[in-house]
C-alpha cells in the first residue's frame, strides 16, 4: 500500500486542490469574535441580576441539555450555537463535581474580560477562556 492510499491523501500531481481538514476551533473562534458583544451583554446581565457571579457559555453544533439558548446558529447563519449557563448549574448537573468547584474557581478568569466557554464537540468537551476584545487590550 502506498502513502496516498494509507493517508487517503490526494496525490499532489492530480491537478485537484488539496483540501486540508480544518479544525472546528477555527470556526469557533470566528463565531466567538462575531458573538462577543452579545455574550458579554448576557454575562453582565447574569451577574447584575444576581443569578451568578460565574457565567458559563456552552458552544455546540448539536444538542445540549444545559443552559438557555441565546444565539442560534440556524438563525444567525453561523457554525456554533451558544447557550448561557452558570457555575451553579454545572455543579447541580454534575458536569463540575462539588469537589472540583474550588479548583475551577481558582482558574476562572475575570468575566468582565473573558467569556468562559464550555466547548462541546463529538470527541468530548472542555473549557476555554476567550477574551472579549482579542488583541485590543
Amino acid at each position: 500500500m502506498d502513502r496516498e492510499e494509507l493517508l487517503h491523501a490526494t496525490p499532489e500531481d492530480s491537478g485537484e486542490p488539496q483540501k486540508k481538514q480544518e479544525s472546528p476551533l477555527v470556526s469557533l473562534e470566528k463565531d466567538l469574535e462575531f458573538y462577543a458583544d452579545a455574550i458579554k451583554e448576557v454575562s453582565i446581565e447574569i451577574m447584575v441580576e444576581g443569578i451568578s457571579a460565574h457565567p458559563i457559555f456552552i458552544a455546540h453544533q448539536h444538542e445540549v441539555n444545559i443552559g438557555e439558548l441565546i444565539l442560534n446558529k440556524e438563525e444567525l447563519n453561523t457554525d456554533w450555537t451558544i447557550q448561557a449557563s452558570t457555575l451553579e448549574e454545572f455543579v447541580e448537573k454534575g458536569i463540575i463535581s462539588k469537589e472540583r468547584k474550588e479548583p475551577f474557581l481558582k482558574v476562572y478568569k475575570k468575566p468582565e474580560d473573558f467569556m468562559c466557554v464550555f466547548v462541546v464537540v463529538p470527541e468530548g468537551a472542555n473549557f476555554i477562556y476567550y477574551p472579549y476584545k482579542k488583541g485590543r487590550r
